[in-house]
């Protein structure tokens, strides 16, 4: 962990937001002690009985002053709850193939958090290749999709069935309020952070599993247009959890611009936006806050090397919030790769080129 969370705190508030340009992968800017001593006096020489001891005053020292409190809504609360993930079970069986069987599967994702300790069982679907194992594992964030509509497995279909073809155990998230996972009342208001916790939670589950033959070591994370935005944040939250990450076609790493583009003017999101509101203010009323949502901040806080795959067409998460990220992650020191593809927002034609590239990413990476 590179910096604690009160000097993550602090610094948030120096942040400015940066955006850039679409360009090419290799643009980067650079990023940028008390001593106690002790003194002894040599005995005296004098024979005579020595006068009673007197005890030194020790000068006062001045009290150190209390680093800023962390937002329990924001990315460093997030980062300072401890995550537990365990009793992932194995319920029906979807789907089998001749190279893996497919399962529904739930699992606990626990977060002790300033108000307590907070459980949801988080339903999924979990793919395993045939064979005895230890497999290679991914856990995979999927995007967006009304929580009303959504059904479990949702969203990454086809990345799910690739990846087991190729020998990884491929673990898609529900997330909290999705499928037939738990409901967290407040989830909105809490700018969707424990769908982070959840994906944090589901790599700790995978690890604790007794019926999954996974390589413990050898996980990685996948997200795609939200669900690349949760990755980040996973990635910031819990540095060195996971070996590599490939966050697709993502959102924004700043809070503020995703809510421009998907939530300001969206009629169906004004109750939630009046909530926001209410709470906490929108972004040009309380910038700190947004920001303090936001991963790019916090990006020195990751370990691990990072794939973002775009396409050049995406007209949902533009291009230059690629770039802007990008350039962001190698600023604070991450190995980040950006990998454009001429290719729109859900990748048709060049999704298996893309895949082919995220797996060789994992595979480069002990994954």
């Amino acid at each position: 962990m590179r910096r604690g969370l009160v000097a993550i705190a602090a610094t948030t508030l120096l942040l400015t937001a940066c955006s850039g340009e679409t360009g090419s992968d290799d643009d980067a800017a650079p990023s940028p002690e008390a001593a106690a001593t002790s003194s002894s006096t040599p005995p005296g020489t004098q024979e005579t009985e020595p006068a009673e001891p007197v005890e030194p005053v020790e000068p006062a020292q001045p009290a150190e002053p209390p680093g800023p409190a962390v937002p329990a809504v924001s990315v460093p609360g997030l980062a300072e709850q401890e995550h537990r993930g365990d009793r992932l079970r194995l319920g029906a069986v979807r789907e089998e193939t001749a190279s893996f069987t497919s399962y529904d599967v739930t699992y606990r994702s626990t977060s002790t958090t300033r108000r307590g300790e907070e459980s949801y069982t988080i339903s999924g679907v979990l793919n395993v290749p045939k064979g005895r194992g230890p497999f290679p594992a991914v856990v995979l964030a999927h995007g967006y999709i009304d929580p009303a509509v959504y059904v479990r497995g949702q969203g990454m279909t086809r990345e799910r069935g690739y990846l087991a073809d190729r020998g990884y155990i491929a673990l898609h998230v529900d997330y909290r309020n999705h499928a037939e996972s738990d409901d967290d009342p407040d989830f909105q208001v809490r700018m969707r952070m424990g769908y982070s916790a959840d994906v944090i939670n589901a790599v700790k589950a995978l690890r604790n599993a007794p019926d999954v033959p996974v390589a413990k070591r050898r996980i990685a994370m996948f997200g795609r247009s939200m669900g690349g935005g949760v990755v980040l944040k996973a990635l910031v939250a819990e540095p060195g959890l996971v070996r590599a990450a490939a966050p697709w076609a993502s959102v924004s790493s700043l809070e503020a611009q995703n809510f421009e583009q998907f939530q300001a003017d969206d009629p169906s999101d004004s109750r939630d936006t009046d909530e926001l509101a209410r709470r906490h203010g929108l972004p040009d009323e309380a910038p700190a806050f947004w920001r303090q949502n936001s991963s790019r901040p916090y990006f020195d806080r990751i370990t691990e090397p990072v794939l973002m795959v775009h396409g050049r067409f995406d007209d949902t998460c533009p291009p230059p919030w690629a770039t802007a990220t990008h350039r962001a992650l190698r600023a604070a020191g991450v190995d980040s790769t950006l990998q454009w593809y001429d290719d729109g927002h859900a990748f048709g034609p060049a999704f298996f080129a893309a895949m082919d590239r995220t797996i060789e990413f994992f595979r480069a990476n002990g994954v």
